[in-house]
C-alpha cells in the first residue's frame, strides 16, 4: 500500500507523519509526503527534525510539491487539514475516492492536525504527539485490512 501525506509546505507535519509511519516498518507499506505549496528541495524544519530525533526516529527529507504521478500511484492520500483536502480536490477531483484528512480517515472527524510552523520546540513536540497518536490508529487500521 502506498500512502501519500500532504500538508502546506512539506517541511513540518507531512514529513513528520511520514517519518513516524516509516519507523513502524509495516510490511508492504510505502510512504511519501508532499506539500500543496511546497518549494522543491527545502529541508525539514529544524524543530520538526528535533522532535523526531527526541523520539529516535530517523528521517531523510527534502520538500516536494504535490505530484500527479504520486497521487495516481498512491492507494491512500492523507492531508493534514480540511483546507489541504479541498485545495487538492479542486485541482485533482479524480482523487476524491482515496483522499481524506488524516483525522477523517482514522477518527472519522473533520478536524485539522495542529500546525506547528514557526513555533518553538514544545509546539512541534505537541504536534509530534498528535501525529504519533493518529499514526497508532492508522497502523491498527492498516493491519486490519
Amino acid at each position: 500500500m502506498r500512502i501519500y501525506f500532504i500538508c502546506t509546505g512539506n517541511t513540518c507535519r507531512s514529513p513528520m507523519a511520514a517519518a513516524i509511519l516509516k519507523s513502524r516498518n509495516l510490511p508492504g507499506v510505502e510512504v511519501k509526503s508532499a506539500g500543496i505549496y511546497a518549494i522543491s528541495g527545502q529541508p525539514m524544519s529544524a524543530n520538526a527534525q528535533a522532535a523526531l530525533q527526541k523520539h529516535h526516529i530517523d528521517h531523510d527529507h527534502i520538500s516536494q510539491p504535490v505530484n500527479i504521478e504520486e497521487l495516481q500511484s498512491s492507494h491512500l492520500i492523507l492531508t493534514m487539514t480540511c483546507g489541504h483536502k479541498e485545495a487538492l480536490l479542486q485541482v485533482y477531483p479524480q482523487m476524491a475516492d482515496k483522499t481524506f484528512t488524516l483525522k477523517e480517515y482514522v477518527l472519522d472527524r473533520d478536524e485539522d492536525v495542529i500546525d506547528p510552523f514557526g513555533g518553538d520546540l514544545d509546539t512541534y513536540l505537541t504536534t509530534f504527539e498528535e501525529l504519533n497518536n493518529l499514526i497508532d490508529v492508522l497502523e491498527k487500521k492498516l493491519l486490519e485490512e
